[in-house]
């Protein structure tokens, strides 16, 4: 196993871009190659060793052998993990946008809060995101239609507005509470969110599953209530208690599934 810590020395105004530091491309890097590297900022590159200390330990031969650890405020540096497919990244601070955007392997763990989009496009790999994500986590980018494809995200605090915008594809593990339009968009697979979600949840949804195990602040009108389901297995995983189905979006000729917590809303009824 390979460790590269990088440790950060002071701050920048204008976000790092982290997108080619990424255990695929360094896995055979030395720490004489860390300090020659320079590190886009904005529409120039300085050294990275002007913003961080680097220190390698041990050997790998592959990607799926490296650890990168970041230490630091790291809320101006951006594309951590951007397209890995291998290897393992430890954030410890909050982390800039686009954390985890088109990975398709490996893992990510923050030890923070992330900012918006992060797990864009997603084909795979694992995103844990200890605090709380800003909008667009696990959703399409500007001017395209295909968010997350497959992976998990996985979101200890709150998240932002528009959670899996076009999601296609993958599961998304909200443990506390969601902002508006949670799965708008939605094609395929699994949003569950453990604590409340604001209003409007799966609008223009065409399918998959968005399960509300907190209260639904708002019930969404393009939806129709189907039937109450006892402990139902959705997407291949085990629920405890009583749902609500309800199915839509019909404005849309949708025919995805939204399952409420029956305990937490059965003044939906």
């Amino acid at each position: 196993m390979k460790i590269i810590s990088f440790n950060q020395k002071k701050n920048s105004k204008i976000a790092l871009e982290f997108d080619e530091l990424i255990p695929d491309k360094i896995y055979n890097w030395e720490k004489s190659d860390f300090d020659k590297y320079k590190v886009p900022i904005g529409n120039s590159k300085f050294p990275l060793s002007d913003y961080f200390d680097v220190k390698v330990e041990g050997e790998a031969e592959f990607s799926n052998q490296v650890k990168m650890v970041l230490n630091g405020n790291l809320g101006r540096v951006k594309y951590i993990g951007a397209k890995m497919t291998d290897g393992q990244i430890i954030a410890n601070g909050n982390v800039d946008l686009h954390c985890g955007a088109e990975m398709s392997g490996g893992s990510i763990l923050v030890n923070g809060n992330a900012e918006s989009y992060a797990g864009r496009e997603m084909t795979g790999g694992e995103l844990e995101i200890m605090g709380n994500v800003k909008e667009l986590c696990g959703s399409s980018y500007i001017g395209d239609w295909r968010g997350m494809t497959g992976g998990t995200i996985t979101i200890h605090g709150n998240a932002g507005k528009q959670l899996g915008e076009c999601l296609t594809g993958g599961k998304i593990y909200v443990k506390g509470n969601c902002d508006i339009l949670p799965g708008i968009h939605m094609s395929k697979g699994l949003i569950q969110i453990d604590g409340d979600v604001n209003r409007w949840p799966g609008s223009q949804m065409q399918n998959g599953d968005i399960v509300i195990n907190g209260t639904l602040l708002k019930f969404f009108q393009g939806f129709i209530q189907e039937e109450i389901v006892k402990n139902p297995t959705i997407v291949g995983k085990s629920f405890q208690g009583e749902y609500i189905r309800c199915t839509g979006d019909i404005a849309s000729n949708g025919k995805g599934n939204l399952w409420l917590a029956l305990k937490k809303n059965e003044c939906l009824i």
